[in-house]
Formats: C-alpha cells, structure tokens, sequence
C-alpha cells in the first residue's frame, strides 16, 4: 500500500471548467492536480509526460477529440499505466461505446454530483472500470448492433476457467463485485481474485474492457426484445 495522492490531468476545451475541476481535486485529501490541457493533442503530451494515474478526459475538443486523445494514450507505452475517464454533457450511445474501444477505463456524464466523480476517480485509479448507472443498458445496445464478422469467436477465452466464464458473465451484465459474490456464494475476496486472473488472462486493462470481451466473444448476449 502507498500513501501517495492520486495523480489527475484534466482535460477538457473550457477553462472555466477546468478551474472547476482543479479546486475539486485539490482540495480533496489523495488526490492531486499534475496538469490540464484545452486540446486532446495537449492531453496526450502530458499523459505522456507526467504519467498521471487518471486523465479527466472531455468528448469534443479542438485538433483532436477526446476519444481519438484516448486512443493514443492507451497504445502508448509511455502511458501504460495511464487509465481516462470520460466526461461528457452528451449521453449518447456512439461516445459511450467509442470512449471504451478506445480504451477509456471509465464514464460519466458531467452533471454527475461532485462526490460521484471524486468516487469515480478513485475507482479507476485502482484499477476497476466505471460507467455511469445510465450507460450500462445502452453499451448492450451498441453490443447487440455490432455485425457479426467483428465479433471474436469464443475460442478467444482459451484458458478461461469456467468459474472465471461465469463472473465474466457477471460482469458483463453490469454487476459489482459484491453482487457477483452474492449471485456465486463466493467471498468478495475470491470474486476479486477471479476478476484479477480475468484482466491477466484476457489482457484488459480494467473492468470496462472485461465488458467488451464478453459481449464481443458472444459469452454474453442481449436477448430479443
């Protein structure tokens, strides 16, 4: 364990937000402010740069958008360890779905209440994914419209045990650890370990991407309306 504070690079086009943002951060106990950037060019260089634990990263922003931003710095080594959260005004399924192809470990929509997003900052500074309570049902959506030919085959989760294809099942229905633990009659402690071997094993950075995997190689399906 570390008592190092949170590191947290803001990005959004307005600085008033931005402002905003900072003195919420700052004036948090854990977690500290590294840096801000108004372009989705400038939020890469400092990812790049500093290395923070989470970028703060906002949808529409000039020379280059905060998904294609978010692009960059998950295929980036420099920023390995980096891990963006999307802020957004706009609820809309195509920034949703595009945000976490790209690589983003986690959602929000701007008018969330302060104490959401500081919450969302610690979760996908620890490595879990976060999307927000309104998003989980329209990413199935998006799911359920992806053509079949780009949709990996199950073959894909080779070494995957069949606990683990259960609360991988889990978490692609959206559910906590500890709902997970409550669906298995499993500790928490052996739900994290299993999520844990998952991230290994299916090479995902968090739990976000976990989702994807288990829509995108059919173990989980939406049904039919």
């Amino acid at each position: 364990m570390t008592d190092r504070p949170v590191r947290v690079l803001i990005a959004d086009d307005q600085a008033l937000l931005r402002g905003s943002f900072r003195v919420l951060v700052e004036t948090t106990p854990g977690l500290t402010v590294v840096g801000e950037a108004g372009t989705g060019a400038a939020a890469v260089e400092l990812a790049e740069r500093e290395r923070p634990d989470v970028v703060l990263m906002d949808v529409r922003m000039p020379q280059m958008d905060g998904i294609e931003a978010t692009r960059r710095i998950a295929a980036s080594p420099a920023a390995a360890q980096v891990r963006v959260l999307i802020l957004t005004t706009f609820d809309l399924d195509e920034y949703v779905y595009a945000a976490l192809r790209a690589g983003a470990s986690g959602f929000l929509l701007k008018d969330a209440p302060p104490e959401d997003l500081l919450t969302a900052i610690r979760v996908v500074a620890a490595g879990e994914g976060l999307l927000a309570p309104s998003v989980t049902r329209r990413l199935i959506a998006e799911f359920a419209r992806l053509p079949e030919p780009d949709r990996p085959v199950a073959r894909d989760l080779v070494g995957v045990t069949e606990r683990e294809r259960e609360v991988l099942v889990l978490i692609g229905r959206g559910l906590s650890n500890a709902e997970i633990a409550g669906h298995l009659r499993l500790s928490p402690a052996t739900v994290k370990t299993h999520v844990g071997r998952l991230l290994g094993k299916l090479h995902a950075r968090d739990r976000a991407q976990l989702v994807i995997v288990a829509y995108r190689t059919g173990l989980v399906s939406v049904p039919n309306p």
